[in-house]
């Protein structure tokens, strides 16, 4: 059984963001806001029915509907690390991450910019 996404100590979460920002951050880095970040996407929007890819760190399900439970996703996003910490902290918009093809979103629903930022640090 997976390990369930869990947020991270904010005391961590901050200088890894920090270390992001300056273009410092390494793949512990990545993997810890990746994570976070999903984590708090999953409580913000729970359910199966999108499936958020970010490899090779994690992938999660959000959004109520129909759940997947094998094979490809009714409704997928993908994209890589940076591209994710960047929209979920707010430093990229939605629209022009799709606009500049970082990041496949396929499927009903898969359009997340509503949701988004799921943190903010100033």
């Amino acid at each position: 059984m997976p390990v369930r996404l869990r947020p991270a100590d904010p005391a961590v979460v901050g200088p890894a963001l920090a270390r992001f920002r300056d273009g410092a951050a390494d793949r512990d880095d990545l993997r810890l806001l990746t994570k976070h970040l999903l984590a708090l996407l999953v409580a913000k929007a729970p359910g199966g029915a999108v499936e958020v890819r970010v490899p090779p760190y994690a992938a999660a399900q959000c959004l109520t509907g129909t759940r997947h439970t094998r094979g490809t996703p009714p409704a997928a996003v993908e994209m890589d690390a940076a591209t994710w910490i960047a929209l979920g902290t707010g430093d990229l918009d939605w629209a022009e991450a799709e606009r500049d093809g970082r990041l496949l979103a396929s499927g009903e629903r898969s359009g997340l910019g509503p949701l988004l930022p799921l943190l903010t640090v100033e």
